[in-house]
């Protein structure tokens, strides 16, 4: 079947298994769609994951750009055959032990990672969180770096710089910090009730350092600072446009949380969630694990195209060779083992 020439648009989906079903193919050359994201449900094997990310290329001009959330500890979504990444919160600990330690295993780290996604067709990672470590959030726990912003923004600096070393773009979240809030956004609407002034003091840090490092994209919360905005950061001009572009600069892609989330649903259906994401400021939104839900997305979007679509560009995996060969990759897996 010859390639679908469409421009991309802005819902990124998912597909039902290891390989694309007629329905996957069908949603995926919808004019709205504008990336894929994978799963454990689609890993199987190194093999058979190149072979999907193949025939996942092959199906429009331009290709789909292909993403995972894959941070390591518990979000380690291919694991047979790929290296095995530790929780973040160990490079916290490293640095509470040796800065100049930490700071060279936080660029290792996100280089294996791109290395070995990049060999077997993946353009990049759900990476690095960037929520700092209040104690109380189950759902962040240790996902994060540190406690200290400083600590987080350094960290994360060096990370957005390990991804790039390995042709990647990273992706910080979760915007403007999702750590004080102790609810999982996953299955209720958390509230965040400090003052704008403390956020930016203490949750803002993290991403000012890892703009200015060359953070490529971000990915706002399903949370409510209920002392800043009633709408939650995904949904909220101010936090997308008046704070992260405005005051802090930001000029790459913004990514909606899981549009599928209990924390998103406070906008309505499917559709009026979108809508409310891209009005406040969304590049991309995502919706995963609810095929009929994505029909209705794509539905609801038509025809519409992206804004920037050279912003989405930027994410794509650079240079042709498998980093894997490399110096440099083995070198990252020698400082990787400080962390075992």
């Amino acid at each position: 079947m010859r390639k679908v020439r469409v421009p991309l648009g802005p819902a990124v989906i998912d597909v039902v298994g290891t390989v694309l079903t007629d329905e996957d193919r069908e949603r995926l050359r919808h004019p709205a769609a504008g990336g894929v994201i994978l799963f454990s449900r689609n890993y199987e094997s190194p093999e058979q994951l190149a072979a999907l990310t193949e025939d996942i290329e092959r199906l429009r001009e331009p290709a789909l750009p292909i993403c995972v959330d894959h941070e390591g500890g518990r979000v380690q979504r291919f694991r047979a055959g790929f290296s095995a990444i530790p929780p973040m919160r160990e490079l916290g600990r490293l640095w509470d032990r040796d800065r100049g330690a930490a700071r060279e295993t936080a660029r290792a780290m996100p280089y294996i990672l791109g290395a070995e996604r990049a060999a077997h067709g993946v353009d990049f990672s759900f990476a690095p969180v960037l929520d700092l470590d209040y104690g109380g959030s189950s759902v962040i726990g240790d996902r994060a770096l540190h406690f200290d912003p400083t600590a987080v923004g350094a960290l994360g600096a060096c990370i957005v710089q390990g991804f790039a070393n390995a042709g990647m773009g990273a992706v910080g979240k979760h915007f403007p910090g999702h750590g004080y809030a102790e609810a999982d956004s996953h299955v209720a609407v958390p509230t965040d009730d400090r003052k704008f002034p403390e956020i930016l003091k203490k949750d803002l840090v993290p991403f000012r350092m890892t703009i200015e490092a060359g953070l490529a994209a971000v990915m706002p919360a399903h949370v409510i600072y209920t002392q800043v905005d009633s709408e939650p950061a995904g949904y909220s001009r101010h936090w997308l446009q008046e704070v992260l572009r405005g005051k802090l600069g930001f000029q790459g892609v913004i990514f909606s949380d899981d549009l599928s989330m209990e924390g998103a649903s406070v906008a309505g259906g499917i559709p009026e969630r979108a809508r409310a994401a891209l009005a406040a400021g969304c590049d991309m939104v995502l919706l995963c694990n609810d095929p009929a839900g994505q029909q209705t997305l794509l539905q609801s979007l038509g025809q519409v195209q992206l804004e920037s679509p050279e912003r989405l560009e930027r994410m794509r995996k650079k240079g042709g060779r498998d980093l894997r060969k490399s110096v440099a990759y083995r070198e990252a897996q020698e400082k990787l083992q400080i962390l075992a």
